[in-house]
C-alpha cells in the first residue's frame, strides 16, 4: 500500500513509517530541517527494546507535502496545533478515495462530525478556530485512530520506542468498513495491535484520560509519570482532573470501559517515561495544551459541567508554554550526578 506520514521523522510517526516500510508498504516521510537532512543521508533509524538490532528503513523522504504523489493512507503524525498550518497542502494531495488517519493526541477536530445528536457538525474552536479544518477536509475521508506506544526523538531522524505498540482504529459512523479492516491488517502485518472499535469516540477519551493529566502535570513538575502517579498530591490531582472530565464525557454518551483507578495504575506501570509534553517542554517546543486541556474544557462550557482542577492547570500551563516561546528558551532541571 501506497501510505504517506507527515511528520514522519518525529517519534510516533517515525515509528510508524519505520515498521510499515519493513513490511512492504511504499513509505513516503515528510519531514523538514535537519530530521529531513538525516533521513535523506542517514535513512530512518528505529531502535526498538525488543530487537537488538536498530531496524533502518528504506522510506522516500521529501521536505514538502505537495511533492506527494496521491497516495492510499496519509498519516498525520503532526501536533493538533500543526494541522492548521498545513492542511491546504494536505487537501491538494488527497485523492477521493484516500484514507487520512489524524494521530493527534485529544480531541480531534472531526469528533462531532458523522455523529447525530444536538452538537452534530459543531467545530471545537481550541482545535479548530472557525471550523478552518472541517471545511477543508471530507470527513469521510477520515478514519479515527488512537495512539498508545511511547516513544521519543534520540535524534534528528533516529527514534528509540520505550513501550507500546496498539493503535486502535474506527470509522466516525462506527461502522466496520472494508477499508478499516484493510487498514487494520496492514497495521497488523507491520506488527502493531489495531482492533477495529464501533465506539472510537470513547477510545479517544480513556486516553485522553491520561494525555489531559500527566502531561500537563509533568511540564508544570518535571516529573515523569512513576513520579507523578506515586506522589500522592499529584495522584489525587489528576484523580479529581479525570473525574471533571468524565462527566463531560458521559454527558456526551460516552462509556468508559475501566476506572479511574485502573487508569492511573496503567500510567504508573509505563515507569520512569517522560511525557511527550515535557519532551517538548525541554526541547523549546511549543506545548499541544489546547487539544488535551482547552478542548475539554470547551466542553465543559457547552454541556454545563464545572471544570475547576482542569481550569486550573490549564491555566498554569499555558502561561508556561507563553514564556518559554516568547523567551525562545527552553526548561529543564539538571541531572545531578
Amino acid at each position: 500500500m501506497n501510505i504517506c506520514v507527515i511528520g514522519g521523522g518525529g517519534a510516533i510517526g517515525g515509528y510508524l513509517a519505520a515498521k510499515l516500510a519493513r513490511a512492504g508498504n511504499q513509505v513516503t516521510v515528510v519531514a523538514r530541517g535537519a530530521t529531513l537532512e538525516a533521513i535523506q543521508k542517514n535513512g530512518l533509524t528505529l531502535h526498538m527494546e525488543d530487537e537488538p538490532q536498530p531496524l533502518v528503513a528504506a522510506v522516500k523522504v521529501v521536505g514538502k507535502i505537495t511533492e506527494v504523489e496521491t497516495p492510499d493512507v496519509v498519516m498525520l503524525a503532526v501536533k493538533a496545533h500543526q494541522v492548521e498550518p498545513v492542511i491546504d497542502d494536505l487537501a491538494k494531495i488527497m485523492g477521493p478515495n484516500t484514507v487520512l488517519i489524524p494521530l493527534q493526541n485529544g480531541i480531534p477536530w472531526w469528533y462531532f462530525q458523522k455523529l447525530a445528536g444536538q452538537f452534530h457538525d459543531l467545530p471545537i474552536e481550541a482545535v479548530d478556530a472557525g471550523g478552518l479544518i472541517m471545511k477543508k477536509i471530507d470527513p469521510q475521508n477520515i478514519i479515527g485512530c488512537v495512539v498508545y506506544p511511547a516513544t521519543y526523538t534520540e535524534s534528528p531522524g533516529v527514534i528509540r520506542h520505550v513501550e507500546g505498540n496498539r493503535f486502535p482504529l474506527g470509522e466516525l459512523d462506527g461502522s466496520v468498513s472494508e477499508r478499516v479492516k484493510a487498514i487494520s491488517q496492514i497495521m497488523t502485518d507491520a506488527g502493531f495491535k489495531s482492533p477495529i472499535l464501533e465506539d472510537i469516540r470513547g477510545e479517544i477519551w480513556l486516553k485522553l484520560w491520561g494525555n489531559m493529566t500527566f502531561n500537563p502535570i509533568s511540564a508544570l513538575t518535571h516529573e515523569h509519570l512513576e513520579g507523578i502517579c506515586q506522589y500522592p498530591l499529584t495522584k489525587d490531582l489528576a484523580r479529581n482532573m479525570m473525574a471533571e472530565a468524565q462527566a463531560i464525557a458521559e454527558k456526551l454518551g460516552v462509556v468508559f470501559r475501566v476506572d479511574i483507578e485502573r487508569r492511573i495504575n496503567g500510567a504508573e506501570k509505563v515507569g520512569k517515561h517522560k511525557t511527550s509534553m515535557l519532551q517538548d517542554l525541554e526541547a523549546g517546543n511549543s506545548l499541544e495544551i489546547d487539544a488535551l486541556l482547552g478542548s475539554v474544557i470547551e466542553m465543559g462550557r457547552i454541556t454545563d459541567t464545572p471544570t475547576p482542577c482542569l481550569s486550573t492547570v490549564f491555566a498554569l500551563t499555558k502561561l508556561l508554554n507563553t514564556k518559554v516561546q516568547t523567551s525562545q528558551g527552553r526548561l529543564s532541571l539538571p541531572q545531578v550526578a
